[in-house]
């Protein structure tokens, strides 16, 4: 049997997750681990770079973790741990650091759009925080890294540290990773205007439950142009038709199209059936949480579990970089 490619994915513990990380993210992981060998990892390093309070820092990871084995992510395929679990990374971002000029990190966009959100924040962190994401992927000697088109620069970011680090100590230790473009659903929030976030409290868990998804699903902006019921609706332009499209039947979709452009729906109407709906698809996910989340110290041997697995792989990778630098041997 020839090897699988790795692939490897991560992600900042925010906590619960929401339909936005579901459609966007997760789901993509469960698909991948069909054909692929899987790496994720749950990214509590990073998130020290903007955080102001640690207090519910492994609260979160833990409930990152229930939402990812809940969707699917299955840890007999994937390897799934959490960052600092994994120590090796620190070091090689620290060897990695050493190759990546000041100037290129200050200039890349990402770095500016955090100043401006975290301006009385810009820590040594933030600034290294591209050069910690390359030392993730290159630690596990992933070949494949799925992103949306607008991730690409990070990726092409982690190839020229793949190049100067290989360069710089006449090796071929480090593997430049390849872009897998995969279909990252934008989804956007309650509002209509923003992508779905917590930050902007216009989020829908996946976890919630029934009553809250639906008091939330009521509170979604529609067409602005339908004043009143009888108004007749542009199905293209409302949010809530967008989602109806990711959660209900062909036939209902191909119903509201109709029924709304012709005031035949009000839209009361079409979020109780997009509340049901939704509650409907991620019944069984909801089931599945609710029994990994009764026993939360299982849910902790997975990612323990994992972590032991990720550093057999990072041991094995800065034995060859540190080789490769030239740093004196130390018995292993």
């Amino acid at each position: 049997m020839s090897k699988q490619v790795r692939v490897f994915s991560a992600a900042r513990p925010t906590g619960r997750q929401h339909l936005g990380n579901l459609l966007g993210a997760i789901q993509n992981y469960v698909e991948l681990q069909k054909s692929y060998e899987c790496v994720y990892s749950i990214v509590d390093i990073h998130a020290l770079t903007t955080v102001e309070t640690t207090r519910d820092l492994t609260l979160n990871c833990l409930e990152m973790a229930l939402d990812w084995l809940a969707a699917g992510v299955d840890p007999q395929k994937s390897i799934m741990f959490v960052q600092s679990h994994v120590p090796q990374v620190m070091e090689l971002h620290t060897m990695l650091s050493m190759v990546v000029p000041m100037g290129k990190l200050t200039d890349l966009p990402t770095f500016k759009e955090k100043v401006r959100m975290h301006p009385q924040n810009v820590n040594y962190g933030l600034l290294g925080y591209p050069v910690l994401m390359s030392a993730d992927i290159l630690l596990y000697k992933a070949e494949l890294v799925p992103v949306g088109i607008d991730q690409a620069p990070h990726i092409e970011f982690t190839r020229e540290v793949v190049r100067t680090f290989n360069y710089r100590y006449n090796t071929q230790v480090l593997i430049e990773p390849q872009m897998k473009a995969t279909k990252f659903t934008k989804i956007m929030g309650l509002d209509g205007v923003n992508k779905m976030s917590k930050s902007l409290d216009n989020e829908i868990d996946i976890a919630s439950d029934d009553a809250t998804t639906a008091k939330r699903v009521m509170t979604m902006v529609t067409d602005p142009q339908r004043m009143r019921r009888t108004d007749p609706g542009d199905p293209d332009i409302c949010n809530v038709f967008s989602f109806h499209k990711m959660f209900s039947s062909p036939e209902e979709v191909e119903m509201i199209d109709r029924e709304c452009r012709v005031a035949g729906i009000g839209c009361v109407d079409c979020k109780k059936m997009l509340a049901k709906n939704i509650n409907a698809n991620l019944a069984e996910l909801r089931e599945r949480r609710i029994g990994f989340a009764q026993n939360p110290a299982k849910v902790w041997d997975v990612l323990y579990d994992g972590a032991d697995r990720a550093r057999k792989i990072a041991d094995e990778t800065m034995h060859e970089v540190r080789e490769a630098i030239g740093l004196p041997a130390y018995r292993r």
